[in-house]
């Protein structure tokens, strides 16, 4: 089991470590991450993690944050020296919530929920476990309202083929080639989307399954994402990224 550390004090972080360690040698920590630029930076170019140990009050603001900028889709434990953030933690991916300084008992008990969901939902969406704890399934857009002159053009998202970015400008392209301005950035418009429907390829694209073709080996082991309307450039996913994209794709 692959688990990431969010946590921006070094000693708590090393502390929380070696207790899950103890607990359950068999769980990699595969990176420790202290801000809230570098976990979306992290996301947006590594493969999901089975779970997430995230700290509320990070350096450079509140981890909340980091979910308006990436699809986090693996259960968190968050863990705070506070709490009056319970009720919003569950309003995310959240399983658990343990108050510092942790102690083992209650991160045995955490890691136990944690294993029994996954036990009884084998290979199931993040979606399944929570609905298990009384979780709510989180609504996605179906429609974007985008300005145009004087009046708003309705783009349901079911016409989106692709969203990148060129030049600080956001467009969507719809499936019959029409290009739309939006006026929010990649990170914003991907935690609106369903990621059933749609995937952040890289950087600069999020595509629509409906509008792949078909898939090209690309050097380094990489992929290229060949779509059914023109783009601008080649769409490639990382190394890191397809086993995850084709996890997504073949659902």
């Amino acid at each position: 089991m692959k688990a990431i550390i969010i946590e921006d004090e070094s000693v708590a972080a090393q502390a929380l470590q070696s207790l899950i360690q103890e607990i359950d040698p068999e769980i990699e920590i595969v990176t420790i991450l202290q801000t809230i630029e570098e976990t979306v930076e992290w996301f947006e170019e590594q493969p999901q993690p089975d779970l997430v140990f995230m700290d509320i009050h990070l350096a450079d603001g509140s981890s909340f944050a980091i979910f308006d900028k990436v699809s986090i889709s693996c259960p968190i434990i968050f863990t705070t020296a506070y709490d009056e953030y319970a009720l919003k933690a569950f309003e995310v991916n959240s399983i658990d919530y343990l108050l510092k300084p942790i102690n083992k008992a209650d991160l045995e008990r955490a890691l136990s929920k944690y294993k029994s969901l996954t036990a009884h939902t084998e290979n199931a969406s993040l979606e399944g476990l929570l609905a298990q704890m009384g979780g709510l399934k989180k609504r996605y857009k179906t429609c974007f309202l985008i300005p145009e002159r004087d009046k708003l053009i309705p783009l349901a998202t079911s016409n989106i083929a692709y969203i990148y970015i060129d030049t600080k400008t956001v467009k969507a392209i719809a499936m019959d080639g029409h290009t739309y301005y939006l006026n929010q950035t990649l990170d914003e418009i991907m935690a609106q989307l369903d990621p059933e429907h749609f995937f952040r390829a890289n950087r600069q694209f999020i595509i629509s399954r409906n509008a792949v073709k078909d898939l090209s080996v690309w050097f380094g082991n990489k992929l290229a994402v060949n779509l059914t309307v023109p783009v601008p450039e080649k769409i490639i996913v990382s190394k890191a990224r397809v086993g995850e994209f084709k996890t997504w794709f073949a659902e």
